[in-house]
């Protein structure tokens, strides 16, 4: 209670001020009522420490000594609570320094010789956190300096590529990840290494999954190689990359997947490594593999074994002319899985990257395998049918498309795909489809097959006026936390000129929340999520100077921010929209732009500021780009 007394309360439309002689605990006069009506007060634009309230009397003002509001924790508070005094003609006044998430009840009061109170009002302040108490994330984007092994319990996201999130029943978000680290720091270490998070923000190093590679995975690659006619592979240079976590209910009971990619780096011709003479052939086939957990806080996973394996309908014909050739001898690369329930209960395995897109095969729900038996991973396109059925392609037999993720939302499968070479152009698109298995179309309606560019932009290399910005932002997880709040998570890199030593093989974990729009298509918002809260925002928040980016698509560039202002008049000024005019709709958070652009709101955190502090993002959808901006 004594920092409740401590703060300070204002009568700001009424002109008064506490009254400094009627303080809580104070004695109050014995005075006579004053038969006269006040109407029991009106309480308005409730925040988590302040409400106003207004009331009427029926009074003569020259009779009025002091009129103003009493108010307390306790039903029908008197002078001796706490009391605001108001002195203009107006019966309205601000109550300050209040509690979050607090009932309190208030009178209005009138002084005219003795007191009368009104019927007391009863009201709750809002819960949410006061954004003046907000405090942001701490940890820093720059890791390089606590990137190697001996430091893993301080990376909190250092060393984040390809990341797969589910939500656990013990509360935990927990993330898995392809190698890949800044100096190779998990080389020698295990594979998949995990880590979790209560909120999103702080993670907890767990190690990696698996300690070595699985016998499996040799022995089928060699099974295989036997059948071809070739020599065995003695030397295998395995990778692993972009495992997809999930929880699901199989027989009634709750088990962990975890889809994993081993990618063997070796010639098909002769077996040998690709470090050795190039041998006029293709690299080997990848494999996904698959293991459960009924713990993921133990982080110890069961190997359940092969899953599926690139395939060809090349039949035998895995020639090369170059190790620059690029045409493929693979339909389908098996790397990238992601793994979906459909409402129906079906299980299915979405993968694939640049060689012909992603394809989409049904699983055994007992087992997490194909439900089709499958054949040998070559022969004609008809042999090979059962590995799977083509959903997404960029066109041609190699293309930049790769990292599917699906997820369904309200009568759609969303699939996110990851577009171009991931060290600084990666870029993420989405298209949707009724059915799990396409055919998927994107925003303006265009098929996913064959389609070079699809539509909407949800993420792409940016900058703001401050800082670096960002490269090689997709390859992306796709989450909820079950009360339908969405997030995106990936990796970002810095850009070849941020300085220091190697920038762009800075790989940070990053997570953003999503919002969806009327026309049910998600909008990646610009900046990190940073649990900032959402309290409410009026149209006098967006009044003010704003950065505002153009997420065109250009290979391999950074869009960078140009200023403009949204006037309190309703007029945009500066930059790209100037001389448009801008309306705002509270019920939806949402501002309408006289040239048709719907920009969705969102309270997050300014990671560019110095300190960091919470700030207003906008994200929205034209017909073939994406615009992103926040409130400086």
């Amino acid at each position: 209670m004594s920092t409740f007394l401590a703060a300070a309360v204002l009568a700001v439309a009424c002109g008064g001020n506490a009254d400094p002689e009627n303080k809580p605990g104070g004695e109050e006069k014995p005075v006579e009522p004053v038969k006269t009506e006040i109407t029991a007060p009106v309480v308005s634009d409730i925040q988590p420490k302040s409400v106003t309230v207004s009331s009427t009397t029926t009074m003569s003002a020259d009779k009025i000594t002091k009129k103003g509001f009493v108010y307390s924790e306790k039903e029908n508070p008197t002078i001796s609570a706490y009391n605001v005094a108001c002195t203009g003609s107006d019966f309205k006044a601000s109550l300050s320094g209040l509690k979050a998430g607090t009932t309190y009840y208030v009178r209005a009061y009138i002084m005219a010789g003795s007191t009368s109170y009104s019927e007391q009002t009863k009201f709750e302040t809002a819960a949410s956190s006061d954004l003046d108490d907000y405090i942001a994330p701490k940890y820093a984007d720059d890791y390089r300096s606590i990137s190697d092994w001996s430091h893993r319990a301080e990376w909190n996201l250092a060393n984040v590529h390809d990341p797969t999130v589910m939500l656990a029943d013990d509360g935990y978000y927990y993330m898995y990840q392809t190698d890949a680290s800044f100096g190779n720091a998990h080389e020698g270490h295990g594979h998949l290494h995990g880590r979790r998070s209560k909120n999103l923000i702080d993670w907890e190093y767990l190690g990696a999954t698996l300690n070595s590679t699985p016998s499996w995975v040799l022995a089928k690659c060699n099974e295989y190689r036997t059948a071809l006619g070739l020599p065995a592979v003695t030397q295998p240079q395995n990778a692993f990359w972009a495992p997809t976590a999930r929880k699901v209910t199989v027989g009634g009971k709750t088990v962990y997947r975890m889809y994993y990619s081993v990618i063997m780096d070796n010639y098909i011709g002769n077996g040998k490594p690709v470090s050795t003479a190039f041998d006029g052939t293709w690299t080997e086939r990848a494999y996904i593999g698959m293991m459960e957990t009924a713990d993921p806080a133990s982080n110890k996973w069961e190997d359940k074994g092969f899953v599926i394996c690139s395939s060809s309908d090349l039949g035998k014909n895995w020639k090369r002319s170059s190790p620059t050739d690029w045409d493929g001898y693979f339909k389908f690369n098996a790397i990238d899985p992601s793994y979906i329930v459909t409402p129906e209960g079906e299980h299915w395995l979405i993968y694939g990257s640049w060689h012909s897109g992603i394809a989409a095969v049904q699983l055994n729900p007992e087992t997490g395998k194909t439900l089709a038996e499958l054949p040998n991973p070559w022969g004609t396109a008809d042999e090979i049918a059962p590995y799977g059925k083509q959903i997404e392609t960029r066109g041609g037999r190699w293309q930049g498309s790769e990292g599917p993720e699906v997820v369904y939302h309200d009568g759609y499968y969303y699939l996110f795909i990851a577009y171009d070479e991931l060290s600084v152009a990666y870029n993420t698109r989405v298209v949707r489809s009724k059915n799990v298995d396409g055919p998927y179309v994107d925003i303006n309606g265009s098929s996913a097959i064959d389609l070079v560019q699809a539509y909407p932009i949800e993420t792409h290399p940016y900058r703001f006026s401050k800082g670096s910005g960002w490269v090689g932002i997709s390859h992306c997880a796709v989450f909820d936390d079950g009360n339908d709040n969405w997030f995106f998570a990936s990796q970002g890199r810095f850009p070849d000129n941020a300085g220091g030593a190697a920038p762009n093989a800075v790989m940070l974990g990053q997570i953003r929340r999503i919002i969806w729009t009327e026309t049910g298509w998600p909008i990646v918002l610009p900046e990190r999520y940073g649990a900032v809260p959402q309290n409410e925002i009026r149209k006098e928040d967006i009044v003010g100077t704003w950065e505002h980016i153009d997420l065109s698509y250009k290979y391999a560039e950074q869009r960078t921010s140009v200023t403009m202002s949204f006037t309190a008049d309703g007029k945009i000024s500066g930059g790209p929209w100037s001389g448009a005019t801008w309306t705002f709709d509270a019920a939806k958070n949402t501002v309408t732009t006289s040239n048709g652009v719907t920009l969705y709101l969102s309270r997050e955190c300014d990671w560019e500021a110095t300190p960091r502090t919470q700030t207003i993002v906008y994200g929205a959808h034209g017909k073939d780009k994406t615009y992103w901006g926040k409130k400086i």
